[in-house]
């Protein structure tokens, strides 16, 4: 991995993009245990995919940009990895 990223994003009733630009990364993306509900996800040919608190899932390549979230008001998203292929 050569640079790492993480960021925790806060979930809002609409959907709000993973990144405000073009970030083209390998991730774990997260909803953790915590969240009050499910956190709903959508992007290119897919829409409302309901993750539940504590739903994970490994991205290569993915592009943050292209993911937006909503769901319950101050839930997150958590979001580790970095720009290497290795999670």
């Amino acid at each position: 991995m050569n640079n790492p990223y993480m960021k925790d994003v806060v979930v809002t009733a609409d959907y709000t993009p993973l990144e405000a630009q073009r970030t083209v990364l390998s991730v774990m993306i997260q909803c953790p245990l915590s969240n009050a509900g499910p956190v709903y996800f959508r992007g290119p040919g897919f829409e409302d995919i309901a993750w539940p608190p504590g739903e994970w899932n490994p991205f290569r390549g993915l592009n943050l940009a292209d993911i937006e979230v909503r769901g319950t008001p101050g839930d997150v998203v958590a979001i580790r990895g970095g720009s290497g292929d290795a999670l």
